[in-house]
């Protein structure tokens, strides 16, 4: 099995940074990529960013030049750094880990409120 545990989230004023962690945790071999997904109230659960094991990343083309995905593979984590945060970026973010045999890995959550 592999664990996905996410921290980081928290209240942030327009304008403001956060970054969230994910680190991964038991058969970690499974993981093919890691990457981050939200979802705001209402809303469907939509792509955040991606980091292959090999580094190649994918983007949601609205959150490019704002949000940064980065991975320490020594540490088993992955990375969102978000910058210039509005409100519309309020969300629950998941970390997910496709693996190769256990399907798509999802973390608990973390809640992220961009507000004034």
């Amino acid at each position: 099995q592999v664990q996905l545990v996410e921290s980081g989230g928290g209240l942030v004023q327009p304008g403001g940074s956060l970054r969230l962690t994910c680190a991964a945790s038991g058969n970690i071999f499974e993981i093919t990529a890691m990457g981050w997904y939200r979802q705001a109230p209402g809303k469907p659960r939509e792509l955040v960013a991606t980091m292959t094991n090999g580094g190649a990343t994918n983007y949601a083309d609205s959150l490019k030049g704002r949000f940064t995905i980065s991975r320490d593979n020594a540490k088993n984590t992955v990375y969102l750094q978000m910058n210039s945060l509005k409100p519309e970026d309020t969300a629950v973010y998941y970390c997910n880990a496709p693996t190769w045999s256990l399907g798509h890995l999802w973390g608990q959550g973390t809640q992220v409120t961009v507000s004034s």
